[in-house]
């Protein structure tokens, strides 16, 4: 069995997607009724797994009102760090294979290549501190498990950085965008892939790919191939959309650096991942950022 938590966001839908409907795959939320899907409800939560007693749990929740946790700090850690700690007890408790989503934030931004799992975190921000708090107690709880590091992910579906600049080429002449922060944009169809195929060839009798060793539990990188500012991010987005007769209001896209565009929490400039050790394990290649991004505007316009 499969549990999954997190499931109305943007990587739950598209495990929900990618894993299909089945009576062994159990997909929950907050307000799930049948089964506690509220990750920061411990008591609900241990409930709902020793009843369920899943082979795999993943967990897609989190606090990511990056800028918000600045000011909520301790509702940022009771979800990021405290309720994950207890999936992992209880992953561990019950021999399942756990796996969690963080984040680049987990890092200061300050070299200029991209950042290896090895690296040493130091997080500008309460939201990067609490993701790494998690990180860390799914490591000293003993369980099985993979945590999965990504960076800037967007889909069809929830609020993200390209919906929202769809939205401001709508009604707005000049857009300015931070052109000094580096990363990849990540799809969340391509974590959702990235996770199952990690789960189909580390679980023996639940996969079908056996032509790989398994790959070791820890971290792991997850993002696609190249990398970009926001400002060229934006203007991929944007001249896309122009292509097919959309964003007609927006004439400009200005950069500007992220001195002049000031924030409650401070992001780290460098955000490029070196996901080499995943595609080692997967014995694969991982697809440039920019296909995505432009399928994805289209099927947004499309609707």
């Amino acid at each position: 069995m499969i549990v999954v938590f997190g499931s109305q966001g943007q990587v739950g839908r598209a495990l929900g997607d990618a894993l299909g409907e089945s009576p062994t795959h159990i997909f929950l939320h907050r307000y799930s009724q049948d089964y506690c899907g509220d990750i920061s409800n411990s008591t609900g939560l241990t409930e709902t797994l020793l009843e369920l007693r899943p082979t795999i749990i993943i967990n897609a929740a989190a606090y990511t009102a990056v800028d918000l946790a600045e000011s909520e700090p301790e509702k940022a850690r009771a979800i990021n760090a405290q309720a994950v700690g207890v999936l992992a007890q209880i992953a561990s408790r019950l021999n399942s294979l756990l796996v969690h989503y963080s984040t680049d934030y987990v890092f200061d931004g300050s070299t200029d290549r991209p950042w290896q799992e090895t690296d040493v975190c130091d997080p500008l921000s309460i939201y990067g501190q609490t993701k790494l708090e998690g990180e860390r107690l799914i490591q000293a709880s003993g369980a099985r498990h993979f945590i999965l590091r990504t960076s800037w992910v967007y889909g069809g579906i929830g609020n993200n950085f390209l919906k929202t600049m769809l939205r401001l080429a709508e009604i707005r002449e000049e857009i300015q965008v931070v052109d000094d922060q580096w990363g990849a944009p990540t799809h969340a169809d391509l974590l959702a892939e990235l996770t199952l195929n990690l789960i189909n060839i580390s679980t023996p009798g639940l996969g079908t790919n056996t032509s790989h060793k398994p790959p070791a539990w820890g971290i792991y990188h997850c993002a696609p191939a190249g990398s970009t500012s926001w400002f060229e991010y934006a203007k991929l987005i944007i001249n896309t959309a122009k292509s097919v007769g959309a964003a007609k209001v927006c004439q400009r896209i200005t950069p500007i650096s992220t001195k002049s565009y000031p924030t409650a929490a401070p992001r780290p400039l460098n955000s490029r991942l070196d996901t080499s050790k995943i595609q080692r394990a997967l014995g694969i290649s991982l697809p440039n950022w920019q296909e995505a991004v432009v399928t994805t505007v289209r099927e947004i316009l499309s609707r």
